[in-house]
């Protein structure tokens, strides 16, 4: 496990940038997996702005995104789909066609996600999985339970994930109760785990997850296990870790 702790979020944004465009930059058939939320939006900028200088180009790489809405109109403002398209993807060179996002719409959810693993496994091993942390230990939308499902699958959401992301909507009544999420057995198939965290709320779930016993009532706990783990943190986010 790599640990690093950052003054600034341009910093830490810059660096974690830099990990995934490094990526691509060495492997231009690169497998990335992909997440959302408030967390990432500083890494994309980055992203974008080593795109537009002509660092790296994504047209032979291949995405992954983590989870979806299940029930929210692809064009919806908070679906997942929209985010990755206003933060990224319409802002470099990757053909929509290699950006791969489940499908929270399909008629049969079961079939989509069966369908979402056979992709990841026809597109061979994940280069870099990039991951958020939830307030609760959850990643990808994997909320603390007595047993973790290892493929995609069909979640319901935990009441705290959705008061946590209630502030991106309208009420709390707007937000999904159920997602699709790639489960923790595909997350840890990654050759490099990426996970950013920041802020003070997030100190006592980091210590956790990074110090605490390995269990599943802490899903993020189970990346203890993974060979090549980078953390990147603010000071606030590290400061339980002594």
């Amino acid at each position: 496990m790599n640990i690093l702790t950052f003054d600034s979020d341009e910093k830490l944004n810059e660096a974690g940038a830099g990990i995934i465009t490094g990526i691509v930059q060495t492997n231009r058939r690169a497998v990335l997996g992909l997440a959302t939320g408030g967390t990432p939006v500083g890494l994309y900028k980055y992203i974008v702005r080593d795109y537009e200088r002509g660092m790296c180009s994504f047209k032979n790489a291949t995405t992954f995104n983590l989870d979806e809405y299940v029930g929210l109109p692809d064009d919806h403002p908070e679906s997942y789909r929209a985010y990755m398209r206003q933060h990224l993807f319409d802002h470099i060179d990757l053909p929509i066609s290699q950006a791969h996002i489940p499908n929270g719409n399909a008629p049969d959810p079961e079939a989509e996600c069966r369908r979402y693993d056979d992709l990841i496994d026809n597109a061979g091993q994940i280069d870099l999985q990039l991951l958020g942390l939830g307030h609760n230990g959850h990643i990808g939308f994997n909320e603390p339970a007595h047993a973790l499902i290892r493929a995609t699958h069909v979640v319901e959401l935990a009441e705290e994930t959705r008061q946590a992301n209630a502030r991106f909507f309208d009420s709390i009544d707007q937000v999904p109760q159920q997602a699709l999420t790639m489960g923790v057995g595909t997350i840890l198939k990654a050759k490099m785990i990426l996970l950013v965290v920041k802020g003070a709320d997030k100190a006592d779930i980091v210590q956790r997850a990074l110090r605490g016993p390995i269990t599943t009532d802490c899903p993020a706990s189970l990346l203890q296990t993974h060979p090549h783990l980078n953390v990147l943190l603010d000071r606030a986010a590290a400061s339980r870790l002594g």
